[in-house]
């Protein structure tokens, strides 16, 4: 992939001895044209295709104005999939998302007409904008890839994504994200605020949208379903798989009134193995856990009053939680 590839630090003590091929280099230009569009952002980037490969949906929170939509179409353009986007706001209904049936009189019957969630990538600008009926209308689509409107089920195209934006809570108009909605999302992610040479580029050359909406096509529906299939082959060491689990169970300790759920466990495993993919790897390193523990965790958890006394934000307690787990190392390079 060339300069494309993305970089991933490998410990002397190799968790397997077994080399994966390497990601596709279509994989490698999508991630060199996000670039582009999105400078100086490489980590949450990579971050944004471990999701993706992984299965899972993002959300991308943010003040206005840093780049979530514009990455959420590139994105979208890039991987050349079907794609909606649903600006949300208080009048979207859940038959938006879902779907309606229809009575037709000339026929005496009901037809069933599509809602927004009948792609295969849906950006969901803004979604702490609508109601929390509208946004619960998203679980069974992101949970089990299918809707169920008037008693029938009906199965959502495959490969399903979602990349949801939302503007931090406080700003006006939001509200919070149910926290079944919010367990829903693989990772949250922050792109914060550019560097001061990166936002002398965008200031230079304000294009960055237009560059978002002129990408063409990179991969197709059936390269993404590819290299999900290949990211859940990678193979992890029991005492990564410990590891993982060990980081969302601390979170149920006392610097939180809420922790992570047990799917946080599972998404993080999924994350640390499609990280290790992207980097072309067929084995997970501790790096690969470590450094997706706070995306997954951070809009799962509630920090306790006791964190907030200490001037601990949501992401200081992950971190310190991260700091007090200790890293597995293996005797052995071998596969048990």
């Amino acid at each position: 992939m060339g300069d494309a590839r993305m970089p991933s630090s490998v410990p002397s003590t190799r968790f397997s001895q077994h080399q994966a091929a390497a990601p596709s280099a279509a994989m490698g230009e999508v991630f060199r044209v996000l670039n582009q569009v999105i400078l100086g952002k490489e980590p949450v980037l990579r971050q944004v295709l471990a999701a993706l490969v992984a299965g899972g949906h993002v959300l991308l929170e943010d003040v206005p104005g840093t780049g979530k939509t514009t990455l959420a179409v590139a994105l979208a353009r890039l991987l050349g999939l079907s794609w909606r986007r649903v600006q949300f706001t208080p009048d979207v209904l859940p038959s938006d998302l879902t779907g309606f049936t229809l009575y037709r009189r000339e026929a005496d019957d009901f037809t069933y007409q599509p809602g927004a969630l009948s792609c295969n990538v849906l950006l969901a600008d803004e979604l702490n904008r609508t109601s929390p009926k509208t946004q619960s209308a998203l679980l069974e689509a992101m949970e089990e890839r299918q809707v169920t409107v008037d008693g029938v089920t009906r199965a959502l195209p495959d490969p399903f994504f979602v990349i949801a934006t939302q503007n931090p809570l406080g700003a006006e108009g939001t509200q919070p994200l149910p926290h079944a909605q919010a367990d829903r999302f693989m990772v949250s992610l922050s792109l914060g605020y550019p560097d001061r040479a990166d936002e002398m580029a965008l200031a230079r050359d304000d294009r960055a949208e237009g560059r978002a909406a002129g990408v063409e096509p990179l991969l197709t529906a059936s390269e993404v379903r590819a290299a999900q299939c290949a990211a859940e082959a990678v193979f992890i060491h029991p005492s990564l798989l410990g590891y993982a689990v060990d980081l969302v169970r601390a979170t149920r300790g006392d610097l939180f009134t809420l922790g992570a759920s047990p799917r946080a466990s599972i998404d993080l495993v999924r994350m640390a193995r499609a990280t290790a993919w992207l980097a072309g790897r067929d084995y997970v390193v501790p790096t690969d856990v470590a450094e997706n523990f706070t995306a997954v965790a951070r809009h799962r958890v509630t920090p306790a009053s006791a964190a907030r006394a200490e001037g601990l934000d949501v992401v200081d307690a992950l971190e310190r939680v991260l700091a007090s787990v200790l890293v597995p190392t293996p005797k052995s390079d071998a596969r048990p």
